[in-house]
């Protein structure tokens, strides 16, 4: 299971994070703690998280309900923005379109870059794991949808075809027979609990 972190200001700002070290806002808190709750029913046998602290805050919650300890992988950090971390996508538009236009953050990483990257800390999780047991790997969604993409076979020109990933919402992924399938894309999206409303 692939989970994204939950929500930061950065987020609602609509900022380029990247590997900017941005910790959950309270939204994004409360996503990990209703995320947790459903994910723990699951019984998942290991969790590991980007050393990024949003991921980690996010999957705290889970850890705490399930007895587990975090492990730690900072091959599944967020795409390096470069230049570009820190602006809105309109900031990014008007100070360096040739460069929006293909997506390719100056200083920063490449999607094919990452794409290697978070594959290979997937896979080395899931050779880690006995047979019919559950990771849930917390990360970003570049990380995730660009590592899963090439897990499941995807031509780089095709890593557009998964959308992006909510806040605080996973993709699960199955290996069967030696061969990845996805199973679920952007699951947990509900809508958020109205504050006060405690049925």
């Amino acid at each position: 299971m692939l989970w994204r972190h939950g929500q930061t200001v950065w987020n609602a700002e609509r900022r380029f994070q990247g590997q900017s070290d941005i910790p959950l806002d309270p939204t994004g808190e409360a996503q990990a703690e209703r995320a947790a709750r459903l994910l723990a029913a699951l019984r998942p046998s290991l969790i590991v998280s980007s050393d990024l602290q949003r991921a980690a805050m996010t999957a705290a919650p889970l850890a705490r309900l399930t007895g587990l300890e975090v492990g730690i992988d900072k091959d599944l950090r967020e795409r390096s923005g470069g230049r570009w971390e820190g602006l809105t996508d309109s900031e990014i538009r008007a100070q360096y379109p040739a460069e929006h236009s293909s997506w390719t953050p100056p200083e920063g990483e490449t999607s094919a870059v990452v794409a290697h990257r978070a594959r290979a800390a997937m896979l080395r999780i899931a050779d880690s794991m006995t047979p019919g047991t559950l990771a849930v790997v917390v990360s970003h969604g570049a990380a995730i949808r660009l590592g899963m993409s090439e897990i499941l076979g995807l031509p780089q020109e095709s890593f557009g075809i998964l959308g992006p990933l909510a806040n605080c919402s996973w993709s699960v992924i199955e290996r069967r027979r030696g061969r990845w399938r996805l199973l679920e894309h952007n699951a947990g999206t509900l809508p958020e609990p109205v504050l006060g409303d405690d049925r």
